[in-house]
């Protein structure tokens, strides 16, 4: 006799795992796209800012990989260096890039607008707080004591090189779970302002949200963003949220503040026994 058993879980959210540039702090996650391009400049080839910006939520060692197998800037690295660029020159990238980012991130590390409040909010809920980030830990070092002294704070941070892979591979959110004492993954939803950091939590097994407004996919700092008028503000929101949707994430909102309220719809879902 067979007996088939589908194992559901019905309880509520147990944690967050949150990205931080774009996210919880750097309205428009800016530190990281100048000190690519910097880096890139000091080996003689000229990266466009689209460019810096394409695989953001990396590794940054990955990221820099990521952008010399870009066809045009390999064209480019190839005429000015005669051959194509390999992993020793994404290695003699990264050491130029490193000092460079940790020189400028602490002016780019304020904590968004509305993000305390809203972790404040996750808090009551009784979740607990995971982090995960692109950025190796020197520079999060900067990052973590500038958000702190502004009121954040999470329960964990788990670097880019403290796991065996990272974006969009699941390793670094299931290192949170694991630290936070979390179970089951579908208990926990992950919130972010990049491709990657959707892919994240879902290959983790994790609710998914993205964020428009304040990251990466649209890349403005806060006063140029709210400068906009408020057609150009939606037609760029619009590409943003579809980039993230076609992602896979499950909401699309404009800040952590707005991913509150969609705990309890997610809360909802499990409660019908639906996983991620």
């Amino acid at each position: 006799m067979t007996v088939t058993y589908t194992r559901r879980y019905t309880g509520p959210l147990q944690a967050a795992i949150l990205d931080w540039a774009g996210t919880t702090v750097d309205f428009g996650c800016l530190a990281p796209a100048g000190a690519f391009m910097e880096a890139f400049a000091r080996s003689g080839v000229e990266i466009t800012l689209e460019q810096a910006r394409a695989p953001m939520g990396m590794a940054k060692w990955h990221h820099i990989q990521a952008i010399t197998r870009m066809p045009a800037v390999a064209d480019l690295w190839t005429s000015v260096h005669g051959a194509a660029p390999t992993d020793e020159d994404v290695n003699h990238l990264y050491d130029t890039f490193l000092p460079l980012q940790v020189a400028v991130v602490e002016k780019h590390a304020d904590v968004i607008p509305g993000a305390v409040e809203a972790v404040a909010a996750l808090r009551a809920r009784g979740l607990k707080i995971g982090s995960t980030t692109g950025y190796p830990r020197p520079v999060m070092d900067v990052v973590q004591r500038v958000a702190a002294e502004q009121g954040y704070s999470p329960d964990v941070v788990v670097c880019a090189g403290e796991t065996p892979t990272g974006r969009p591979g699941p390793s670094m959110a299931l290192r949170c779970v694991i630290e936070l004492s979390i179970s089951p993954v579908e208990a926990c939803v992950k919130i972010g302002d990049t491709v990657v950091d959707v892919e994240e939590g879902l290959n983790a097994g994790m609710w998914s949200i993205g964020l428009t407004d304040t990251g990466n996919e649209i890349g403005l700092p806060q006063a140029e963003w709210e400068a906009l008028p408020a057609d150009r503000r939606d037609a760029l929101r619009r590409v943003a949220a579809d980039r993230l949707a076609r992602a896979g994430a499950h909401y699309v909102v404009r800040s952590l503040a707005d991913a509150v309220p969609l705990l309890d719809l997610i809360d909802a879902r499990l409660a019908r026994g639906e996983k991620p």
